[in-house]
């Protein structure tokens, strides 16, 4: 008997990927966390609203972007399948490019952008003053954090999940060493947490140019034919505008969240970005499992594995939630510990204890909303992918206004809503997307 063209996907080789990826997520909520906490130790709650509010514009900003780390993940593992090792580079040089030209963009705009960003938030005057101090020092980073949105999808997408780690851990761990010692020790305050994120970019993306340069083998010189190939920009461009819009619907929940807790007063406002943090716990731990599909779904994709595509769906989703059960006993059991931890003020402990269940049940419905996520972008179902966001965000607003009676906790509700929206609709759509890709009966 020969060999199988094609070899059955192992759960090792989802945690290959997965393993890195945790560990290194894991470590991106510490910031958030040192932050919170840092500033916390304050005792200001303008101030930790005013961080929380800067940070959840940032998080959007750049999320709205990240499409260069989905796309550059998504085609170079699709490169990699189909045996195009060689258009590699070109991938690379083709996002430098587009980051170059948002990040810029972003720092040209900084003064319009604060002004209707901190409009639309609604935040008390402390809260306002505290965020723009923070947003016009860390805009500065956004050329450098789009740069490394771009190395680490290229290296995830080449099976590199170590050297990707590894980057990543540098940026993080270099963010929150100058948080604390910008804002505890020197008394910088909040401009001193913005300063730490901006050197933790410029550090991180110096030696991600290293790493790749070595793994191009000190070229990234690209044939200007290869480079703006017609047919792979326009796929290129399709995929990302599709995915830049379903990442704007993702954020609209979000800074609508964020903006009806600041609306209930700072105490609300510092009580959800201290859940918050949960939450990017819970997130982080799922994110790997979807970077693990991203990688194996593309490649197999490039392939024309099916089996492989189906297997990768399959353990992915299993594996997803048995790390969601675990997360979830986590919080219950610690969550009050870990609150009283990332601040001082009675009255958010208070707020944030009232809350707390709702960040134990979300890592639940997370699995299939993250999993999906990941499938959806290995296969570059970018279309559908931003259809079905669509719709979800229509079911938050629908379960929002259904529930806002109940203040924040209906406000809370209604982001379960969504998880539970976002991947029961992907997940629905699924079969269907299987069968017409690989032409299956």
């Amino acid at each position: 008997m020969h060999a199988p063209l094609h070899p059955r996907i192992t759960s090792r080789q989802v945690f290959a990927i997965a393993g890195p990826a945790m560990v290194a997520n894991l470590t991106t909520p510490l910031i958030g966390i040192v932050s919170t906490t840092a500033i916390g130790r304050l005792d200001d709650a303008a101030l930790l609203g005013g961080v929380a509010m800067a940070s959840v514009i940032f998080d959007c900003l750049f999320w709205l972007f990240a499409f260069l780390r989905m796309s550059t993940l998504a085609f170079t593992a699709q490169a990699q399948g189909a045996g195009e090792t060689q258009e590699f580079a070109a991938i690379l040089v083709r996002g430098f490019i587009v980051a170059g030209l948002i990040g810029t963009a972003l720092i040209a705009l900084q003064l319009p952008l604060a002004t209707l960003t901190f409009s639309v938030m609604g935040g008390s005057a402390g809260v306002t003053h505290a965020a723009r101090t923070y947003f016009m020092i860390r805009i500065w980073s956004a050329p450098l954090a789009l740069g490394n949105y771009v190395i680490l999808g290229w290296l995830v997408g080449q099976a590199r999940p170590n050297l990707a780690l590894m980057l990543q851990i540098v940026i993080n761990l270099i963010n929150m060493a100058a948080t604390v010692l910008l804002v505890l020790v020197y008394g910088e305050g909040i401009a001193g947490a913005a300063i730490a994120a901006v050197l933790a970019e410029a550090t991180g993306f110096a030696l991600g140019i290293v790493v790749a340069w070595r793994i191009a083998k000190g070229s990234f010189v690209v044939p200007r034919a290869a480079l703006f190939d017609r047919a792979k920009l326009m796929r290129m461009l399709a995929v990302n505008r599709d995915i830049m819009i379903r990442t704007a619907a993702l954020i609209v929940v979000f800074l609508f969240f964020t903006a009806k807790g600041a609306r209930e007063g700072d105490v609300t406002l510092a009580a959800n970005s201290v859940l918050n943090n949960f939450l990017l716990v819970s997130a982080f731990f799922l994110d790997g499992l979807a970077n693990a599909a991203q990688q194996l779904c593309g490649r197999a994709f490039g392939a024309r594995d099916a089996r492989g595509f189906a297997d990768s769906t399959r353990l992915v989703l299993l594996w997803g939630i048995g790390f969601a059960l675990a997360v979830s006993v986590l919080f219950a059991l610690f969550g009050p510990a870990l609150i009283d931890l990332m601040t001082t003020s009675d009255d958010v402990r208070h707020a944030a204890r009232d809350f707390l269940l709702f960040v134990i049940l979300a890592p639940l419905p997370g699995v299939f909303a993250f999993g999906f996520d990941g499938i959806y972008v290995g296969a570059t179902w970018a279309r559908e992918m931003r259809n079905l966001m669509l719709a979800s965000l229509a079911i938050f607003l629908a379960a929002w206004w259904a529930f806002s009676a109940f203040g924040n906790a209906g406000l809370w509700a209604a982001l379960l809503g969504f998880y539970v929206a976002r991947g029961g609709l992907q997940g629905a759509r699924y079969p269907a997307q299987f069968r017409k890709t690989f032409k299956t009966a």
